[in-house]
């Protein structure tokens, strides 16, 4: 069968890779999240901070992590993946014992900014691609992925145990030996491919920039994720600040996380199964960043009161998970064909680029305006978001297939292209030569898989 999709399950190296390089990329951002409950706190008696350079500290690293990561994915085309993933491992790990010996606040600025330095999200994606076929590609990209909200989580929760345990010192030791344990998983865990070949649906290529650059569509989903983990990042500038005011010991600081991500969890799961079996996508997504919002500005009013706070964060992050869960999807829909791994390596690096500003620029409103000018600021992004977001187009049901092709099916690409297009469901077709392969753009509600079979079996 020449389709991508596939019966067949994994086989054991694909369950390998799939559980390695998501351990892998768990580890690494788990280290970047478990200071992210408590360093504010500890900040305040740091030699040198200011509210500001306390944000700095925090959004650091999605500055080095969005100026680097598609150049360190670039780069794993060259060299190999696996060095390039040990590489960076590396950085982080450096860059967390600068920060775990620092006597003041600019030096663990330096060790956070090394820490995104490691920016191995491309490359480990890459790897993935390596070493999978692509029937099992998505799977193996969903288990990787789904590490980020499950390391954000466990984080929340785990963060003030530890800070109450070790400290915010200890904290990055931690990170430290995550980072090692990490590159041992490359280093013997994760298989080696045999060779490395680029991948248009998992990483960037150079060529398709221009294209995605110039997709509104896309760039609405960039500023969208960029908006989301500002708001994030700014958040937990002024959450644990306001919590340990209102007469929550920082030790228990865990007990208020801990249900907030439960309901946050729960609380998506009836939006995203409206949005993707009801076809209510664009009500949900804009109804989800109008809560964010709202939220915000009920924050900004009425925080100063436990449950106040406890109940406005706990609705922040059932739109905050929502909206994480259905950028990707869209994203995916989105991208042309042949630019799937470009318009997602763009999509990353806008949001770390969102993590950074929204740590410089929710430490200088809080800085300048006070702590629960914070939320204001959230609230204003939000409504950026909306007004931008309000004019996009009601996504499709769309999926993407991937075709090798026979050498008899080469002889004339631009025919075949035109002749793939006119099949039932496909909404875009793209033949690459030189690959071997034509990636295709499909309504899944119309795709009719034996159509594309026949004109690629006997091309006319």
């Amino acid at each position: 069968m020449q389709h991508s999709e596939s019966d067949a399950g994994m086989t054991a190296a694909e369950r390998r890779t799939a559980l390695g390089l998501a351990g892998v990329y768990g580890f690494r951002m788990l280290g970047l999240f478990l200071i992210l409950p408590v360093f504010a706190l500890f900040a305040e008696d740091l030699p040198g901070a200011t509210p500001f350079l306390t944000g700095l500290a925090i959004g650091i690293y999605g500055l080095t992590q969005a100026i680097l990561q598609i150049p360190f994915g670039l780069l794993s085309d060259r060299i190999g993946r696996k060095p390039v993933i040990l590489g960076g491992l590396a950085l982080f790990a450096i860059g967390s014992l600068v920060a775990a010996n620092a006597s003041e606040i600019h030096w663990i600025i330096i060790g956070r900014a090394l820490q995104g330095s490691g920016a191995v999200a491309a490359a480990i994606m890459a790897l993935a691609a390596d070493l999978t076929r692509e029937e099992q590609r998505t799977k193996v990209m969903a288990t990787i992925g789904m590490t980020i909200g499950a390391s954000f989580m466990l984080a929340m929760i785990v963060g003030p145990a530890l800070n109450a345990w070790i400290g915010v010192p200890g904290i990055f030791w931690v990170t430290a030996g995550l980072a090692m344990l990490g590159m041992a998983m490359i280093a013997w865990v994760v298989p080696t491919p045999m060779r490395s070949t680029v991948h248009r649906d998992a990483e960037p290529v150079p060529a398709m920039f221009r294209r995605v650059l110039a997709n509104l569509e896309l760039l609405r989903l960039d500023l969208g994720i960029f908006s989301l983990h500002l708001m994030l990042t700014s958040l937990f500038l002024a959450v644990p600040l306001v919590l340990r005011d209102v007469g929550v010991a920082p030790e228990d600081h865990a007990l208020v996380y801990l249900p907030i991500m439960l309901i946050a969890i729960v609380g998506m799961v009836p939006f995203v199964i409206v949005a993707e079996k009801k076809g209510r996508m664009k009500e949900i997504f804009l109804g989800a960043v109008g809560t964010l919002g709202l939220t915000q500005l009920a924050l900004w009013r009425f925080g100063h009161g436990f449950w106040p706070l406890v109940l406005g964060v706990a609705v922040f992050f059932v739109a905050f998970n929502l909206l994480e869960a259905i950028l990707p999807s869209l994203v995916s829909k989105t991208a042309p064909a042949d630019a799937k791994g470009t318009a997602m390596g763009v999509y990353s690096t806008s949001q770390f680029a969102g993590a950074f500003v929204g740590g410089a620029l929710g430490g200088w409103v809080h800085q300048h305006e006070g702590v629960m000018a914070v939320f204001l600021l959230g609230s204003m992004v939000a409504l950026v978001w909306l007004l931008t977001a309000a004019g996009m187009r009601r996504p499709g049901r769309y999926g993407s297939e991937l075709l090798h092709l026979p050498q008899a099916a080469l002889a004339d690409p631009a025919r075949l292209a035109h002749e793939l297009r006119s099949a039932p469901g496909v909404v875009e077709a793209v033949v690459v030569p030189e690959e071997g392969v034509a990636y295709l753009k499909v309504d899944r509600d119309r795709y009719e898989s034996a159509a594309v079979d026949a004109i690629v079996g006997a091309p006319a």
